[in-house]
């Protein structure tokens, strides 16, 4: 076992470590010449050999303890741990995570701040550069994700009623409800 392998992560490292991956594998993997599938995966091995490139060392162990202990768990491994991959949130096009449709509960959240209410309004809430639109199913976790950017608003969806429109949900590993869009029809504009 090396050096690197046995030191303790703190937390500071733990998110150091975990703001690169999301870098590498939801948004831009081009910065280290990262080759990740059709489903999202990249070789381990691959990931820690490259990202000495830039300066950023870390080893499998230290990859486990961030997929482990990152709070919103945004990544994961595969059954033998040779391949790693974002769990939701890529702006990466034409990533097939391979989740299905499931009926969500009658009400998801969305944490957002005032300066974006008014174009919600209009256009409903969409995916922007991301694949999905991203929701809760607790107000709690609506809260820190609105928060991120100034006084949270939080909007109560009618998920429960869009699934009986048609349309279509589909649940993250880390437990994040995702769609295509949510027209604004189906948006409670309280707090």
């Amino acid at each position: 076992m090396t050096l690197n392998e046995k030191k303790i992560m703190n937390e500071k490292e733990i998110k150091r470590i975990s703001k690169f991956l999301s870098l590498l594998l939801r948004h831009q993997p081009e910065t280290i010449g990262l080759n990740l599938d059709e489903n999202g995966w990249a070789d381990v091995e691959e990931l820690i050999h490259k990202s000495k490139k830039r300066r950023m060392h870390f080893s499998i162990s230290d990859l486990e303890k961030v997929v482990a202990e990152n709070d919103k768990q945004r990544f994961s491994f595969n059954e033998d741990k040779s391949k790693i991959r974002a769990n939701q949130g890529h702006s990466i096009k034409n990533i097939n995570l391979e989740f299905e449709a499931i009926e969500p509960p009658e009400n998801l959240y969305h944490g957002t701040v005032e300066k974006f209410l008014e174009s919600i309004k209009v256009n409903g809430l969409q995916k922007m550069n991301r694949q999905h639109v991203h929701l809760s199913e607790d107000l709690i976790t609506a809260t820190k994700v609105g928060s991120r950017r100034g006084k949270p608003i939080i909007l109560v969806i009618n998920s429960g009623l869009m699934f009986r429109e048609g349309y279509e949900f589909y649940k993250s590993k880390n437990g994040v409800w995702l769609i295509d869009q949510v027209p604004s029809k189906f948006i409670q504009f309280k707090n």
